[in-house]
């Protein structure tokens, strides 16, 4: 390799060095904002029952996103998946479907 190249090589590694460094700053950053609260669901708007928000669920743990779910629960105000309430479902559900995808 020429020295030329060598160069040309070594300011792109340094483009991307900073660029992997304003990501980073931007994912602490979405981290520390604050989470809004659940919008709050009205019982008789209820269309889901606990087996398909589980399955849903277990789906994104299978995808490698089990962290994420446990946090979205405790997010809901539960400490397990049963402990959700029902008239939260929709919401949650929302939320498990958008999990995983860049936004």
């Amino acid at each position: 390799m020429t020295k030329e190249t060598l160069a040309s090589l070594a300011a792109e590694l340094e483009t991307c060095g900073q660029t992997l460094l304003k990501i980073a700053e931007a994912l602490q950053a979405k981290e520390k904002a604050p989470i809004p609260e659940p919008q709050k669901q009205e019982p008789a708007s209820q269309k889901f029952t606990l087996e398909e928000v589980r399955k849903v669920a277990a789906d994104k743990s299978r995808q490698g996103f089990t962290e994420e779910v446990r946090n979205l629960i405790h997010r809901y105000g539960a400490e397990k998946l049963s402990g959700l309430d029902a008239a939260k479902y929709e919401a949650f559900l929302k939320d498990l479907e958008v999990m995983g995808h860049a936004g």
